[in-house]
């Protein structure tokens, strides 16, 4: 039973989420092969705060870039 696992930013809708999932089953059969019901997705929201890159906080990276428009 595969398990595909994205981590995001909150802030999707649930139909946003609903969608993302179905696409992400459909694309997965499609390359591997199987029934829909042995996918399973879990979808993790993490606080920007929580996700860094080069150092940084998402959560300062999003706050300078509004900062700067």
């Amino acid at each position: 039973m595969p398990l595909l696992t994205v981590e995001l930013f909150p802030g999707r809708t649930p139909e946003k989420k609903r969608e993302l999932i179905q696409a992400l089953t459909d694309t997965y059969l499609q390359v591997c092969g199987g029934k829909a019901q042995a996918v399973t997705i879990l979808l993790k929201e993490v606080d920007p705060a929580d996700w860094g890159v080069g150092g940084r906080s998402y959560a300062d990276i999003i706050a300078e870039n509004k900062a700067q428009n």
